[in-house]
C-alpha cells in the first residue's frame, strides 16, 4: 500500500519528551564498553532525530503550500521558536560522539565528516545565544510571508510575484515595462520594511556571532555552511576569475540580446525577452510536463524511472503557483518515509521545465543515498548539493524535445546563456553578504549603496530605466537567500562550474558521465565538496584554469549558434 503525502501523518513533537528520550539513550552511550555498543545507541538517537525532522519538514512543506493555513503557519512558528531548544538538546548527542573514547572506531563506521559536521555545529550554538536564533528565525519567516503576501493588480487580475514572470517574456515591449512597474510598486511600499528586516537580520547576526566569540558573522557563517575544505580567500579568487573570465562574456551575450531583439540598449525589463519570435516556453500544461517528466526519467535510465515513478506515486510534487502559495522552488527529503519532495511555481515559462529538472535532482540523489543511516547525510552541503540539480539540467537536453517541440534549439541556446550569466550574479550576491557582514554598522541605505558599487563591478550591462527602487540598490530584495541563508549563494556558482564539466563529458561520453553522476549522487553528504568533487572525476572550481578551460568551451558553443536564426 502506497502512503501518499497528503496522508504523512503529522504531530507536533513534545519538546519535554524528546529531550528526556535523547538523555536517557546518551546515558546509554556513555555508559557503552564498546564501539559497537555505542553503534547502537546512535542507531536509535538517529531514529529520533529523523521523526523530529519530518515534523519540522511537514510542517514547512504544507504552510509553504498554503501560507493562509493558519494551523501549519502555528505549527511554523512552533518550530522557530524551539529550533534552538532542539539544537541544543541535538548537540549534546554532538558532544558525545565527538568526544566518545572509541571516536577513532565510530569514525571507521559514520565517516569522518559526520564528525566534522558535529564539531561544526557545536561551534555554531551556545545557550547564550538561544534568544537571538529564535529572533533571527522569525524575522526570517517575516520576510517570507511578506512576499508572499503580494497581491498585485495587473492585467485585470490579482497576482502573486511568482505570477509575473509570464509578463516579463512578453514580446510587447510595454507590458514588460508595465509588469516591471507594478512589481516595483509593491517593492517600494515595503522596501522600508524589506530594509529593516534586514537590518535587524544582520545586527542579530553579528551579535550571535560576537557572542559566540567571532569576530564577525562572516567567520560564523561559513563554519555555519559548513565549509570543511575551502576557505574565503579561496572563494575571494574564484569571484576574482568570474569577474575576469566571464563578465565580458556575459556583457558580449547581453549586446547579442538587444540585437537579438531588435534594441539599442537593453533595459533590466528587456533581459527576460529572448528571442523576438518569442521565448521558448513548454508546450502544453502542468499535466503534459509532469508526463513528459515520466517518459525523460523513464529513457534517461533505470534509477530515475524507479524514482520519478516513486515520486509521483505519492503525490510527492506540488508544483502550480496558486494564492497564498510562498515562491520560488525547493527540494526536500521527509526522513520517516524517505521520501523526497519538490515544491515549485509552474507559470508557463521555459523555468517550468527547469525547475523539474533542476530539483529532480536534488530529489533523485536523496533518492539514491535513502540507503545512508547517518540523517547528516541525506543531502551533502550546499554547495555540493547543488550540483546534482545542476548537472541533472544538462543531463536531460537530451530530452528536451518532448518539451519544446520546435523551440527546443532556443530553449537551449537561452538555458546555456543563462548557465554562464549567472555566475557574475552569483558572486555579486556573495560579496554583497561580506561586505554587509564585515560593516555591519551600515545603514540600510550604505548597504544598497554598496550593491550598486558591486552590480557596477559584476554586471555593467544592466540599465534600470530609472525604475525605482530598483535605481536605488534595491534589486537584492527579492533574493530570499540573503534573507534567510545567508552565504548560500556563492553555491550554485561552484556547483555551476562542476554541472558545465559533466555538461562537456556527456557530449563526449554520455554514459561514461552518467555513471560518475550516479556514483556522486550515491555517496549523498558522506564527503566534503570538494572530495565529491574528486570522486565524480571533475576539476574543483579553486584549482587554477577549470573555470576557464569550462567557460571557453562554452563560449564556444554559444558562438556555433545564430541566435538571430532562433
Amino acid at each position: 500500500m502506497v502512503t501518499k503525502f497528503e496522508d504523512f501523518k503529522y504531530e507536533r513533537p513534545d519538546l519535554e519528551q524528546f529531550e528526556e528520550t535523547v538523555d536517557s539513550l546518551l546515558k546509554e552511550f556513555h555508559a557503552a564498553d564498546s564501539a559497537d555498543a555505542q553503534v547502537t545507541v546512535i542507531d536509535k538517537l538517529n531514529v529520533e532525530f529523523d521523526h523530529l525532522d519530518t515534523m519540522a519538514n511537514l510542517a514547512s512543506i504544507r504552510s509553504s503550500i498554503d501560507t493562509r493555513d493558519k494551523f501549519y503557519d502555528e505549527e511554523r512558528n512552533f518550530f522557530d521558536e524551539n529550533d534552538p531548544s532542539f539544537t541544543e538538546i541535538t548537540n549534546r548527542y554532538r558532544k558525545a560522539i565527538t568526544t566518545s573514547k572509541f571516536r577513532d572506531e565510530l569514525e571507521a563506521r559514520f565517516g569522518e565528516q559526520l564528525f566534522k559536521l558535529s564539531d561544526n555545529a557545536l561551534k555554531t550554538f551556545d545557550p547564550s545565544v538561544k534568544t537571538l536564533l529564535q529572533k533571527e528565525n522569525k524575522l526570517a519567516t517575516q520576510y517570507d510571508k511578506l512576499l508572499a503576501s503580494a497581491e498585485i493588480e495587473f492585467d485585470g487580475k490579482k497576482l502573486n510575484l511568482s505570477e509575473f514572470t509570464p509578463y516579463t517574456q512578453n514580446p510587447d515591449r510595454t507590458v514588460r515595462k508595465d509588469a516591471t512597474l507594478a512589481v516595483q510598486s509593491f517593492m517600494g511600499d515595503n522596501l522600508e520594511k524589506i530594509d529593516n528586516i534586514y537590518d535587524e537580520l544582520v545586527k542579530t547576526r553579528n551579535e550571535i556571532a560576537v557572542t559566540l566569540g567571532y569576530k564577525d558573522f562572516v567567520e560564523l557563517g561559513y563554519i555555519r555552511m559548513n565549509r570543511i575544505d575551502y576557505d574565503r580567500k579561496m572563494v575571494e579568487k574564484f569571484r576574482k576569475q568570474v569577474e575576469e573570465y566571464v563578465v565580458p562574456i556575459v556583457t558580449e551575450l547581453k549586446k547579442r540580446q538587444a540585437d537579438r531583439i531588435g534594441l539599442d540598449s537593453l533595459k533590466s525589463y528587456d533581459g527576460n525577452f529572448e528571442f523576438i519570435t518569442g521565448n521558448a516556453a513548454p508546450k502544453g500544461k502542468t499535466k503534459d510536463i509532469m508526463q513528459n517528466g515520466a517518459q525523460m526519467y523513464k529513457e534517461l535510465s533505470p534509477e530515475t524511472d524507479e524514482f520519478y515513478t516513486f515520486m509521483t506515486e505519492r503525490n510527492l510534487f506540488d508544483v502550480e503557483a496558486k494564492k497564498g502559495k510562498e515562491g520560488g522552488g525547493y527540494c526536500t527529503m521527509i526522513a520517516d518515509y524517505k521520501a523526497p519532495f519538490i515544491f515549485s511555481n509552474f507559470n508557463g515559462t521555459q523555468g517550468d521545465v527547469e525547475v523539474l529538472t533542476h530539483e529532480a535532482g536534488h530529489a533523485f540523489q536523496t533518492y539514491m543515498s535513502r540507503h545512508l543511516t547517518v540523517p547528516e547525510y541525506a543531502f551533502p552541503t550546499l554547495e555540493s548539493a547543488e550540483i546534482h540539480s545542476m548537472s541533472m539540467e544538462f543531463f536531460t537536453y537530451p530530452w528536451m524535445e518532448l518539451f519544446f517541440k520546435e523551440d527546443t534549439d532556443k530553449f537551449k541556446f537561452s538555458h546555456m546563456a543563462d548557465s554562464i550569466s549567472f555566475l557574475p550574479y552569483g558572486v555579486a550576491v556573495d560579496e554583497f553578504q561580506h561586505v554587509v557582514y564585515e560593516n555591519p554598522e551600515l545603514t540600510p541605505e550604505q548597504r544598497r549603496q554598496e550593491w550598486k558599487k558591486i552590480e557596477a563591478k559584476y554586471l555593467p550591462h544592466i540599465d534600470y530605466d530609472g525604475i525605482e527602487p530598483l535605481e536605488s540598490g534595491a534589486f537584492w530584495h527579492r533574493q530570499g537567500h540573503i534573507f534567510g541563508a545567508p552565504f548560500y549563494y556563492i553555491d550554485y556558482t561552484l556547483a555551476q562550474v562542476c554541472a558545465l564539466q559533466f555538461w562537456k563529458r556527456a557530449k563526449e561520453d554520455f554514459d561514461g558521465a552518467w555513471a560518475d553522476y550516479l556514483a556522486l549522487c550515491k555517496v549523498g553528504g558522506s564527503l566534503p565538496f570538494n572530495s565529491l568533487v574528486e570522486l565524480a572525476k571533475l576539476k574543483s572550481p579553486f584549482e587554477e584554469g577549470s573555470l576557464e578551460t569550462v567557460i571557453d568551451e562554452v563560449h564556444a558553443y554559444l558562438n556555433s549558434i545564430d541566435d538571430k536564426k532562433l
